[in-house]
C-alpha cells in the first residue's frame, strides 16, 4: 500500500477559533461546489500532551513503514528489533491518532507523505 500525497498536521496551541474557520471555510467552499482539499489535522492543548502520543520509538516506527509500506506488525517489531508487545501497543495508539493505518488484511501503513508540526509559542506575559 503506498502512501498517497496527503499530509497529516500535527498543531500544539492553536486555538480552537482557527480550527473552527478552517472547517467553517472548507464548508462554504463545498456548498459553493467547489472542490476542497482534504485536511487531515490533529491538535493537541500542549507540547507535553504531543510528545507522549509521538515519542522518539514512534517517529521510528512511523519512518520504517514510510520505508517499507504495509507489513505485519510481527515484521515491524523485527525491523526495528523490539518486542511485539510494545510495537503492537504503539501502532494501536498511532491508529488512534491518525498517524498510520491498518488495511484489511491486518497490514499496518503510513498513509501520509509528510508530517508536519506547528507549534504555537505561548502568549508573553507581561513582568
Amino acid at each position: 500500500m503506498k502512501a498517497h500525497n496527503a499530509v497529516l498536521h500535527l498543531t500544539v496551541g492553536e486555538p480552537m477559533e482557527a480550527s473552527l474557520a478552517r472547517a467553517t471555510a472548507a464548508m462554504k467552499a463545498a456548498k459553493q461546489g467547489k472542490r476542497v482539499k482534504p485536511y487531515f489535522g490533529v491538535g493537541f492543548g500542549e507540547v507535553g500532551e504531543m510528545f507522549s502520543v509521538f515519542t522518539p520509538k514512534r517517529w521510528e516506527l512511523i519512518g520504517v513503514l514510510r520505508e517499507s509500506g504495509a507489513i505485519t506488525v510481527a515484521e515491524l517489531a523485527r525491523r526495528l528489533k523490539r518486542d511485539y508487545k510494545n510495537v503492537h501497543n504503539d501502532c494501536e495508539r498511532l491508529i488512534e491518532w491518525m498517524a498510520i493505518e491498518k488495511d484489511e488484511n491486518g497490514l499496518v501503513f503510513a498513509p501520509y507523505s509528510e508530517i508536519v508540526v506547528d507549534m504555537k509559542l505561548p502568549d508573553s506575559r507581561a513582568a
